[in-house]
């Protein structure tokens, strides 16, 4: 059993020895300060995997939380939770304490991330109906326009299933989530100029089909 703390005692005496058992510490023990964060975070920077397990337990739960919220889908949640994660080990060495708190920076990843994810999925579903000819204006449209339309859904579609795995995606985040080459490479971790490689020779598959060229 551990020893009781008598008034008067030096309080270094009582304090854990790690940062890890201040963190692991009961809920009537003094919590872990925002220098106790940072130290984590810098850890983290350094490759301590385990700083990042340490961070992941305490604060996983409020991540989720807001991605429950932001998304409505449990199944999203937790996978745009891991992605908050992967981030926050990639980025630890940018973290600035004089920007705010650790916390703070975590819950400000894990926004963004849901907010990508939003307007990915928003996206996607317009460009479906979009392709399907769900569109309202083609109720009106001539019939010979309507035709066309659908040629060239049927053509887009066509084309999209002759994308490699790596092409779909890199082009689905940069144009359906509307983000930039160096998002896109952040979050697939891959190098700059391999995002814009494949993101070039995918559009330049969907040109071919579009003008009515086979590209090959």
């Amino acid at each position: 059993m551990a020893p009781v703390r008598r008034a008067g005692e030096d309080s270094r005496e009582a304090a854990p020895r790690t940062l890890g058992d201040l963190l692991y510490a009961d809920e009537t023990k003094a919590r872990a300060t925002e220098r106790d964060w940072i130290a984590l975070v810098k850890s983290i920077a350094n490759g301590d995997q385990q700083a990042l397990y340490i961070l992941y337990q305490h604060a996983h739960r409020l991540v989720f939380t807001l991605m429950v919220r932001m998304t409505n889908d449990l199944a999203t949640a937790g996978e745009l939770t891991v992605d908050v994660f992967h981030d926050v080990w990639r980025r630890a060495s940018t973290y600035d304490p004089a920007g705010g708190s650790v916390v703070g920076w975590i819950m400000n990843q894990a926004r963004s991330r849901a907010i990508d994810r939003l307007r990915f999925e928003q996206r996607k579903k317009r460009v479906k109906r979009d392709l399907e000819g769900a569109s309202p204006v083609l109720e009106t449209a001539d019939p010979e326009r309507i035709i066309d339309v659908t040629e060239r859904a049927r053509m887009v579609r066509g084309v999209l299933d002759t994308l490699t795995p790596a092409e779909r995606e890199a082009i689905e985040r940069a144009f359906f989530g509307e983000l930039t080459y160096r998002e896109v490479a952040l979050q697939l971790d891959e190098p700059v100029g391999t995002i814009k490689t494949r993101i070039r020779t995918g559009l330049a598959k969907l040109r071919s089909a579009l003008t009515g060229s086979t590209g090959r």
